[in-house]
């Protein structure tokens, strides 16, 4: 999706995810979040790239849940390389203060929205930031990809 802008699969993948918390809703494995974060790019990379499949994901769920959509709560302060291709550590350092938050956040629960969760370097830095404002983060993802060597 990202790389080729191809978007066919995104109503059904996110139809996928929005069935899966409500029944992990229903079960009371989760409480429903505020609003829903996505993922943010840094401006350079949204204006080459004309989109960020995390808003797009995030716009799907909020068509089916209505749980509002917030892009201004996080921003990517610094442009970053690529984690595709990088190892665990590298993709640890790359992110290091990649990521600042608003001011004021008056939210106590957030779904972070992203499309693929790797080593959970990206949602981990996101959600450190989060959880010291004491806001309870779930992240929510199209796909969990498996990551041998690079957890190291």
């Amino acid at each position: 999706m990202k790389y080729q802008s191809q978007f066919a699969a995104l109503p059904i993948l996110s139809q996928a995810l929005v069935r899966r918390v409500r029944e992990m809703e229903k079960l009371n494995l989760l409480q429903f979040p505020q609003v829903l974060i996505p993922v943010p790019l840094h401006a350079k990379r949204l204006r080459k790239r004309g989109f960020n499949q995390a808003w797009l994901i995030a716009n799907e769920i909020d068509k089916r849940l209505n749980i509002p959509i917030v892009t201004n709560a996080v921003e990517r302060v610094v442009d970053t390389r690529s984690q595709a291709g990088l190892t665990g550590k590298q993709r640890r350092h790359n992110l290091l203060s990649a990521f600042r938050l608003a001011d004021d956040l008056p939210y106590q629960r957030v779904a972070l929205i992203d499309d693929v969760v790797t080593t959970g370097t990206t949602a981990k830095e996101i959600a450190s930031l989060l959880e010291k404002r004491h806001i309870h983060v779930q992240v929510w993802c199209l796909a969990r990809a498996e990551a041998p060597g690079l957890l190291d």
